[in-house]
């Protein structure tokens, strides 16, 4: 469907068209061959099986994060949960003298001394 919208012919073969027609057929190639695939995913945490914290584990949230608890430190609550992608953790976040628990993706955390 993407490759059908994007399709060069349909926009006057305009450069930006030829430039993400390129880029699905790039993405395309690496999720249809399984060994690419792993390739891709691998260094990326994608498909891992251990995890990366531990329940009590202490934790700072990246600031790059789109929350807005970037830059806090929490411990994990919970031990993680993992769904086709990644591990899920709830983080327990004392500000302010509150207590806030919300989930964040493994990418999104970082080690205390990272």
């Amino acid at each position: 469907m993407l490759a059908f919208q994007c399709h060069p012919d349909r926009h006057q073969e305009s450069e930006e068209s030829h430039k993400k027609m390129k880029e699905i057929n790039e993405a395309y190639d690496i999720l249809s061959d399984p060994i690419k695939r792993r390739e891709y995913d691998l260094p990326r945490g994608y498909g891992r099986r251990a995890t990366k914290f531990r329940k009590g584990s202490k934790v700072k949230i990246s600031v790059n994060c789109s929350s807005q608890y970037g830059g806090y430190t929490g411990f994990v609550d919970k031990e993680p949960v993992k769904d086709t992608f990644r591990f899920w953790y709830m983080v327990r976040i004392e500000s302010k003298g509150l207590t806030t628990v919300r989930r964040f993706a493994e990418e999104e955390l970082e080690g205390p001394g990272d």
